[in-house]
């Protein structure tokens, strides 16, 4: 295997697949290494330990998703397509995997912290990007509305998929068009409009 980044992305990737696979309390440096083709000691240059490979695994997934929503040029298309990518990333086995990993950390507290620390991690929000062109492009005041956002569209999809409701277009359209375009409304400049540049459905 190549050196440096391609062989950290080898085994961050590897973490994730055994994750999904088998679950946390199954997961090992050994397990890892072997289904990287890494040495454990390659691994241990980089990570301290299991959590500390768990985290930094999680954080790149959601880094590497984030980099694959498109700039659509609008607002409006632009959230709906932090929404398909997120559809897209909930597979079973990517629900499977997080639940797991909290059901983990509620007897590990190294790992409960690095969870905690992962989520508080403002740059993994999928939306940061997106609002951060509408402060530019539209005059949005992103400090102000990023986390109120994040926390509601997670909130909504959160309860949407417990409930084992369809994450289809209505759902996304229902959630962009009637709670989170009217939110970031508030959070324009006198006199302009969210809606100037986007056409509704």
């Amino acid at each position: 295997m190549s050196r440096g980044k391609p062989r950290e992305v080898a085994i961050l990737n590897a973490t994730i697949e055994l994750l999904q696979m088998h679950g946390y309390q199954a997961l090992t440096i050994d397990s890892v290494a072997a289904h990287a083709h890494a040495s454990k000691a390659t691994i241990y240059r980089r990570w301290r330990n299991r959590v500390e490979l768990v985290k930094a695994a999680i954080d790149a997934f959601d880094q590497q998703r984030n980099e694959s929503i498109p700039d659509t040029g609008e607002l409006r298309s632009d959230l709906i397509a932090v929404f398909e990518t997120l559809r897209n990333t909930a597979t079973a086995p990517y629900l499977a995997m997080i639940n797991d990993l909290i059901a983990a950390s509620k007897h590990d507290k190294e790992l409960a912290a690095a969870l905690q620390a992962h989520v508080n991690d403002q740059d993994l929000s999928p939306f940061r990007r997106v609002l951060s062109r509408a402060m530019s492009r539209d005059g949005l005041e992103t400090a102000e509305c990023e986390d109120l956002i994040h926390d509601v569209a997670e909130a909504m999809i959160t309860r949407h998929v417990r409930l084992e409701r369809p994450f289809d277009d209505a759902f996304i359209f229902r959630v962009v068009d009637g709670i989170l375009l009217p939110l970031l409304e508030i959070y324009l400049p006198p006199g302009t409009s969210i809606y100037k540049k986007d056409t509704l459905l």
